[in-house]
């Protein structure tokens, strides 16, 4: 079955930009400040009471909370030692996971600031994700090994995931099926795991070490950036609808489903560039940050997306035709 046949229909809606046009007028981003080194990893939580969240990791071992929509900052997580390479929230926003170079992982109240669980690993911990149900946190690094915890009873030990499978640093963690927990390796494979026997249920090998494996907002989708190219998978089927050869470094990849369209950004430039997923070409080109981009996310109403650069700054850019956020005007 084609691509074109398994992807969904886009909705036809007045709010985000219509598939296969290409905006003119050019919008001046939202910059977000606060941290002092590269920003490494960006997530949003999912919509709550009308509004939601952003959380940053950065190498400055501070990650930070910021109103969604605004970009305002909310608040800065304190304990880690070493780089944050990695921050999530949870579906309802209630808690935070950071993963660092400090050899843990940290659990927080997104409400507080309090970090609620230390989870110590035996070398970096590279990347985390919660469960859907908000109940456990899986972890990954260059230990090689993938680790659940059980956040209903913490002091019990961690499970390992397939043990011995990974021959590379574990550099992304995804979960959005209750049962299927999806690891991204530098040996180049991606691995679908079924939680309940901890055996793996599906893999693919990408031609590069791959850079970032997330799922789109929406969780149907999975996105994975390796090298030069980006590749989508069903998140149900597992079957690969999509791959894309670009011109240049892919080290972050976000898909916008309504529209059809996804944001890369890399390390060759600064620029953030837009793909039509169909065809494969490339749309625009926004240009603002002052480093290397190495994380970019939708928002989940998808009316912005955001980027986070080696210049230690956030930038939220809007992806709507009509007024949204700060943005008064179309």
């Amino acid at each position: 079955m084609s691509a074109d046949q398994t992807y969904p229909t886009p909705q036809k809606s007045p709010s985000p930009v219509q598939s296969g046009t290409v905006s003119t007028a050019r919008i001046v981003p939202l910059t977000c400040h606060g941290h002092s080194r590269p920003v490494t990893h960006l997530s949003f939580s999912q919509v709550v009471d009308d509004k939601y969240f952003l959380i940053s990791a950065c190498k400055d071992g501070n990650p930070m909370l910021r109103d969604g929509i605004t970009g305002d900052w909310i608040g800065t997580f304190i304990g880690h030692k070493g780089a944050v390479w990695q921050a999530r929230l949870s579906r309802n926003a209630h808690y935070a996971a950071t993963a660092s170079a400090d050899f843990s992982a940290k659990v927080w109240d997104a409400f507080t600031g309090e970090a609620l669980h230390t989870l110590q690993h035996n070398h970096i911990v590279r990347c985390v994700t919660f469960s859907p149900d908000d109940t456990r946190v899986a972890t990954g690094g260059p230990e090689k090994k993938l680790r659940l915890y059980d956040l209903q009873r913490p002091d019990t030990l961690a499970q390992e995931i397939g043990a011995g499978a990974h021959n590379g640093t574990i550099r992304t963690v995804s979960w959005s099926d209750p049962n299927i927990l999806v690891s991204g390796s530098e040996d180049k494979y991606i691995r679908w795991w079924d939680v309940r026997s901890k055996d793996p249920v599906t893999t693919y090998m990408v031609d590069e070490p791959l850079a970032s494996c997330e799922f789109s907002t929406d969780g149907k989708i999975l996105n994975v950036s390796a090298g030069k190219t980006v590749y989508f998978f069903d998140g149900v089927s597992r079957m690969l609808l999509k791959q894309v050869k670009t011109d240049y470094d892919c080290a972050t990849v976000a898909l916008h489903g309504p529209t059809r369209k996804f944001v890369t950004g890399g390390s060759q430039d600064t620029w953030v560039r837009i793909y039509d997923f169909h065809s494969g070409r490339e749309l625009e080109v926004n240009k603002g940050h002052h480093g290397h981009i190495w994380s970019a996310s939708f928002s989940p109403d998808g009316n912005l997306y955001a980027t986070g650069s080696e210049d230690g700054t956030i930038k939220l850019w809007k992806y709507t035709t009509q007024p949204y956020g700060l943005w008064i005007s179309a």
